[in-house]
This record gives structure tokens, C-alpha cells and sequence, in this order.
């Protein structure tokens, strides 16, 4: 088994883990796959905790990917690392953007640069050295795509074998993935939710290292690195509020988690703003946070084209309502179409391609901008998750437009010129 690293192989003293509801403690090495017993799978999600007063975080310059982090990462430093380069993706800054929604300025973190071409990327990486540090070749994970796509190239880059559970309708581009890094792809004859079901009891049974979202706490410290990258590009003043789309929760309480740890640390004065963007047909989280409830009633026929964020039992749902309401944020769902029109103008205005539930998050903005929601002054920010060529079906169906056919003829041209003048 590949190791990338000479350091020791035992979690740092630093790092504990606790369940968010009762607090009780779990250890690290057995807190992948095992929920808090006493609280059940809902309520008994487990989080990762720091000793802060002894994180000396200086972090370098970007270049070097997500474990220049390493002061707040679960895993040895130094310890286990990937050959490939995960995270310090772009920040933009998208003026043309934020004319259109009437802001101060819009930067979109596009994290469809990562290897898989997906922010999951994050969580596997972390998932995949901390497999590594507790000598566990094989690796599992359910997903809708990108999930399971990202931990098949990362897990395949180390050296560990992957077993992969995805619902039959899994977009077929993220499949070949899964498959040409070399993973043991399951098509479950179901939804999300129930590849999720199948893959923790496999996972149980044959003592497989779970990447599932929620019931492994690693997986948020790789993703909240996206907040620590915004921070420290911002020169440690972060936007006054970041957007990103939202299915079982993870990567909205992981951005939390990232700006809580940074002001706590002193270098950030304040955590932004989070909205979380459902699309309206796969909603829970949203009408829980509308309703002020504790947990999202679970949703049995989940409905959007954004294939990633459709999820109807969102796992990490309360640490995502938490990071709702202590960054004084939002949960919103929007339509369809208006996630559309949100993957054309990042295409069209920004140059940034993104697949449906990459871009939730500006489509988020959009809303909160013809909703009157948005302040001249505010500088906002969206999370790009993923890349438009993760899933070309939903690319197309953004494009109302068809292209031009001619006939290779010379005495075409006139025509054609025409025809364009009027489009241009």
C-alpha cells in the first residue's frame, strides 16, 4: 500500500471528535461510518474539534494544495499525502457580475479546477490520507456522481482500492470516471438514499473506510478549505456573504466550520453570511430552516435536473441548519430554470463552465438580488462546485439556443452572415 510521507501514522493529539448533539466523544479512528449511538444517525452526527490554543497557523502561500492546512486537518503533519494537487483553485472576481446584481463585487471560487473537476475532491483527499495513516485499502463511498468520481481518481492516485455505490441514474460522464481510474462501480437499482443505505452496510460488514457524507467528520475538514482559501485571499476579509448549493449539507456546515475556526484563530474579524441553495423540487433543508424546525422531513421523490444536490434525506442536516442560523444565513430553494440561467451568465459573463449544482449558488444570488435581499455595498461570493463537463445533459438543457447548420457551400455565406448579424 502507497504511503506519500515519513512522518508517524496516528492522528494528532490535537484533533477529537464529538458528537453535535449530546457531545459525547468518539475516536477518530473509529468515527467513519459510526454515528453517535445514543443519538441515532439524524441527531448523531459527529464533528471535528482542535485544540485552537495550540494551532500556530501559518499556512504559506497557495500553490501546494489543501494540507499547507495541515494545522487544521485530522491527519498527521507530516504524514500521508496525494501525488496529485487538490484545492488553491481560482478566486475571480466577476465585475460584470456584480453590475448585473447590483453589488459591490462577486467572486466565484471555482473549484471545478481540482483533479476530478469537483470541489468533493476536498473531502476525498483528507478521506483518502486518513485511510492511508489507518492502513485501510479499501474505500467506499455512495454518491450521486462526483462523490463517487473524485474518491475513485484520488483513491487510485494512492495506491487504495474503491468501492463505489451510485443510484441508476447517475449522470453517465461521472460513471466513465469511476470506471477508467479503475473503482468497483454498484449501480443501485434506486435513489441516492438508497445507495447510501446499501454502502454504509457494506461498509459495516466488510470493514471498508466509509467516505460517506455526514457519518464521516473528516470529510467537512477537507471541505471547509474552501473557506480558508477564500479568507486568505481576501486578504483575511472575507466577503460579507458566500453562496453554494446545498444537498445532503456537508459542504454548507463545512464552510462554516472553516470561517467559525478562523475567527477564533483572530485572523478573520468576522464569518460571513451562508446561504445554502436548494433547487425547489429537492428542498427539505430549506423549508426546515423556513419553519424554524430542528430536522428536514425526509423528501421520498426528490425532483431537479441538479443530479449532485438531489438529495431527499440530507445527511448532515444539523449541522447545516446550525450554520444557517449562527452566521445569521439562509437556507433557500430556487427553480430549475433559474439555475439555468445561472450556469449561462458564469459561462457567458465570467467565462466559468459549471455543471447544475455548481452553479446553485450564484443561482442564489440571482434570487436574493431580484428579491431586493442584496445591499449595494456587499461583496458576495459563490462556490463553483463543479464543472459543466461533469454533466453535459444538464449543460445543454441551459442552452435554449441551436447551433447554426450550413451546407459546406461558398454561396452559403451571404446567408450565413446574415443569420449571425441578427444574433449579434
Amino acid at each position: 500500500m502507497a504511503n506519500f510521507g515519513n512522518g508517524p501514522v496516528m492522528t494528532p493529539p490535537e484533533a477529537t471528535c464529538r458528537c453535535v448533539t449530546c457531545g459525547r466523544p468518539i475516536p477518530l479512528d473509529q468515527a467513519p461510518g459510526r454515528p453517535c449511538e445514543s443519538c441515532g444517525p439524524v441527531l448523531g452526527t459527529t464533528e471535528v474539534h482542535y485544540d485552537l490554543s495550540r494551532v500556530h497557523p501559518d499556512f504559506g502561500p497557495p500553490g501546494r494544495g489543501l494540507f499547507r492546512f495541515a494545522a487544521l486537518l485530522p491527519v498527521p503533519d507530516p504524514g500521508p499525502r496525494l501525488p496529485l494537487l487538490v484545492g488553491d483553485t481560482p478566486l475571480y472576481d466577476a465585475p460584470r457580475l456584480a453590475r448585473r446584481l447590483g453589488v459591490a463585487q462577486v467572486l466565484l471560487k471555482d473549484d471545478g479546477r481540482n483533479p476530478s473537476a469537483s470541489l468533493k475532491d476536498r473531502a476525498s483527499a483528507v478521506a483518502v490520507a486518513h485511510a492511508l495513516a489507518l492502513s485501510r485499502p479499501v474505500v467506499a463511498a455512495a454518491s450521486t456522481g462526483n462523490a463517487a468520481s473524485s474518491l475513485a481518481l484520488l483513491a487510485a492516485s494512492a495506491g487504495l482500492r474503491a468501492v463505489l455505490f451510485v443510484p441508476a441514474d447517475a449522470p453517465p460522464p461521472k460513471v466513465a470516471q469511476m470506471m477508467l481510474a479503475g473503482a468497483t462501480v454498484v449501480r443501485v437499482r434506486g435513489t441516492y438514499d438508497q445507495a447510501f443505505d446499501v454502502c454504509a452496510l457494506a461498509c459495516e460488514r466488510f470493514g471498508w473506510y466509509s467516505r460517506n457524507t455526514a457519518t464521516n467528520p473528516v470529510l467537512a475538514e477537507g471541505k471547509k478549505t474552501v473557506a480558508l482559501e477564500i479568507a486568505q485571499a481576501c486578504a483575511w476579509d472575507p466577503p460579507d456573504l458566500v453562496a453554494v448549493g446545498v444537498g445532503d449539507g456537508c459542504v454548507f456546515a463545512a464552510l462554516y466550520k472553516g470561517f467559525h475556526e478562523l475567527r477564533a484563530l483572530g485572523l478573520t474579524p468576522r464569518i460571513p453570511r451562508l446561504v445554502g441553495v436548494q433547487a425547489e423540487g429537492c428542498a427539505p433543508l430549506a423549508r426546515a430552516f423556513a419553519e424554524g424546525a430542528a430536522t428536514a422531513t425526509p423528501l421520498r421523490e426528490p425532483s431537479t435536473y441538479a443530479d449532485s444536490i438531489r438529495v431527499g434525506v440530507p445527511r448532515d442536516q444539523v449541522k447545516a441548519l446550525r450554520a444557517a442560523r449562527a452566521s445569521n444565513g439562509d437556507l433557500i430553494a430556487v427553480p430549475d430554470d433559474r439555475i439555468r440561467e445561472a450556469q449561462r451568465l458564469l459561462a457567458r459573463e465570467a467565462g466559468v463552465l459549471a455543471e447544475p449544482a455548481g452553479a446553485a449558488g450564484f443561482a442564489g444570488l440571482l434570487h436574493l438580488a431580484a428579491s431586493g435581499r442584496l445591499a449595494a455595498r456587499d461583496r458576495v461570493a459563490a462556490v463553483v462546485s463543479g464543472h459543466a463537463l461533469k454533466d453535459v445533459a444538464g449543460a445543454m438543457s441551459a442552452v435554449p439556443e441551436q447551433p447554426l447548420d450550413i451546407a459546406p457551400d461558398p454561396a452559403t455565406i451571404g446567408s450565413v452572415m446574415d443569420a449571425i448579424g441578427s444574433i449579434i
